[in-house]
């Protein structure tokens, strides 16, 4: 995969949640209208200082985020 270097977390920022490019716009937010119908130009649309690479990166993150796994701390 190549590098994420659109998504920034800062605790100064939404609570340290993944945005993009530092902005006030999260990685869940953006996701989140993709899955409830919304299309990307839609999207584009009610947050116009974004771009659709942008979009796009926020879905290669929430998809590494989904493939990671758990690992228990404790022993059986």
């Amino acid at each position: 995969m190549k590098p994420l270097t659109r998504i920034t977390l800062n605790p100064e920022v939404m609570g340290g949640k993944p945005c993009i490019r530092g902005l006030r716009v999260t990685v869940g937010t953006l996701v989140g209208l993709l899955a409830s119908g919304h299309s990307i130009k839609d999207v584009l649309t009610a947050y116009p200082y974004l771009e659709s690479d942008d979009i796009y990166e926020a879905l290669a993150y929430a998809a590494w985020r989904a493939d990671e796994i758990e690992v228990s701390l404790i022993s059986a």
